[in-house]
């Protein structure tokens, strides 16, 4: 299918929010890990992150539904599963994993979701994948074990084995609902909703002892210095929650579940870079190596785009349309 001057424009818009999106979401680990190192729980961490980001929220999320209750109500079963599975599932899930397995494998097991984006798209949606999907998958998940120095010793735990490839389910799910939700459905109510469902399954997973939960009101170290637990409380539900999947829903209705989720790989490489950045952990040259090696694999992915995305034809279905007959 030849992509119109629409289209292109929108893959474009697609590809930019989607970057912006893992950006974002690349700098909860710092936020995270400041919280953390002051005695905070990973269970305390994700729900705080989703409540604070559910309330941020409110108010962009119920305006942009500018009164279409009805709307929401019909996407009610999606919308539970992206809050449940997607918002706080994925994240306890990683968490958990964390908790077992060194940070390395755990990320990696989470970011095979891009693999099992691939083979939902082609059992259920007869999406066989080409040679250069195929090809971009190898070099991408390759490219991210040496990105995360996957080398030498590894602990290795079944147990945490199992919670990163729930983690990495829980992230397929993330851009497959994304993708696949009623666009009448805007991105920030969609993303309000799942915070809400997500905090509210969290507490209520932490009420019955099911999820350790623990914080304070301790300063933190946060790139190099001594500040206020809530200003990487803001961070992390602001800017690695609120707007981070706010972009990155807007952005996998453009181009699809495949495409987005391969570009999502690109949050590990932003992760590198602010720890770089605020910690002064520089990369090593085969983590630059990495990086490249990645952005190819996403290249070749891109490269092999075959069908636009819903969104993106009915865009151009209606900028058609608009145009007048010469």
């Amino acid at each position: 299918m030849i992509l119109t001057g629409a289209m292109m424009r929108a893959s474009s818009v697609g590809l930019g929010l989607a970057v912006l999106s893992a950006a974002t979401f690349g700098s909860s680990g710092t936020f995270g890990d400041s919280l953390m190192a002051s005695g905070w729980t990973p269970g305390m961490a994700v729900l705080v992150r989703i409540s604070v980001a559910a309330v941020l929220l409110t108010v962009p999320g119920v305006y942009a539904l500018k009164g279409r209750w009805a709307t929401l109500r019909r996407s009610a079963g999606p919308v539970i599963a992206f809050g449940l599975v997607a918002v706080a599932g994925c994240q306890l899930a990683y968490f958990n994993a964390v908790h077992h397995l060194s940070v390395s494998v755990a990320l990696l097991l989470e970011y095979s979701s891009t693999v099992l984006v691939v083979l939902w798209m082609w059992l259920r949606h007869r999406q066989r994948p080409r040679g250069l999907t195929i090809g971009g998958t190898v070099l991408a998940v390759g490219g991210l074990a040496l990105v995360l120095d996957v080398t030498g010793s590894q602990h290795v735990d079944g147990v945490g084995i199992v919670w990163g490839l729930v983690a990495a389910a829980g992230g397929a799910t993330y851009f497959v609902l994304c993708a696949h939700s009623d666009n009448d459905l805007p991105a920030l109510a969609l993303a309000w909703a799942g915070m809400v469902i997500g905090a509210v399954a969290l507490g209520l997973a932490g009420l019955v002892h099911a999820v350790p939960m623990h914080a304070n009101t301790n300063d933190v170290d946060l790139a190099g210095h001594r500040t206020s637990w809530i200003v990487p409380v803001l961070g992390i539900s602001l800017v690695a929650a609120a707007i981070a999947y706010g972009l990155g829903i807007a952005a996998t209705r453009l181009l699809g579940a495949r495409l987005a989720a391969f570009v999502g790989l690109a949050e590990v490489l932003f992760a590198v870079l602010f720890a770089w950045i605020l910690l002064d952990q520089r990369p090593t040259l085969l983590q630059d190596v990495g990086g490249l090696v990645v952005l190819a694999g996403i290249a070749l992915v891109h490269t092999d785009e075959r069908d636009p995305s819903p969104a993106i034809a009915e865009l151009d279905a209606l900028t058609t349309e608009a145009e007048p007959v010469p």
